[in-house]
């Protein structure tokens, strides 16, 4: 389908939603869908190459970024900013937000996560790249020295955000007690 959508002219990612449309689906009262569902079973044949493979080589593919020779523009000024904005400001933003909306009741904490936990998943937040990049790519549009640097810090703010994030709730997880979630 998807070469033949390509080969009409039409853009091929097109193609996905088209197929989509044709994925059967069970309803079932209480879930979102029946398990036995075709669309339900194809959901969770296809999302670990989804999540591990597919999204990840479309992203490299997208920032257009050679990693070969582009090492010292790592510590270039722009670069380091991009990365940090993800790194820090997203974790601290996200956690912020959250622990204010729990902290004034306007929300509760997730039930069975502990603050450590949360913290983590902030942390996993400066993984989006997608819209850093347009807003790079925007912000510095005349320039392509610039474009390579923030999409180098794109990269390294993200991958930092995934290991870190990662890590964070590796421990968070293995000393989790699970207390009463509303504090």
């Amino acid at each position: 389908l998807w070469l033949l959508v390509l080969r009409s002219g039409v853009h091929p990612t097109l193609a996905g939603v088209a197929l989509a449309f044709t994925i059967p689906v069970k309803s079932s009262p209480g879930h979102p869908d029946e398990p036995t569902s075709p669309l339900h079973i194809l959901e969770h044949a296809i999302q670990p190459w989804v999540a591990f493979l597919i999204v990840p080589v479309f992203g490299f593919a997208n920032a257009g970024v050679s990693l070969s020779g582009s090492w010292p523009a790592l510590f270039e000024p722009i670069t380091l900013g991009v990365a940090a904005g993800l790194f820090f400001g997203k974790q601290i933003g996200v956690f912020a937000c959250v622990w204010l909306t729990v902290r004034f009741g306007l929300a509760e904490r997730p039930q069975h996560a502990s603050w450590p936990q949360v913290y983590g998943v902030s942390i996993l937040a400066g993984i989006g790249f997608t819209m850093s990049l347009f807003i790079g790519l925007l912000a510095f549009a005349s320039s392509p020295e610039l474009q390579n640097a923030i999409k180098i810090g794109v990269l390294a703010g993200s991958v930092l955000s995934a290991v870190t994030g990662l890590l964070v709730l590796l421990f968070a997880s293995a000393g989790a007690s699970y207390p009463d979630h509303k504090s």
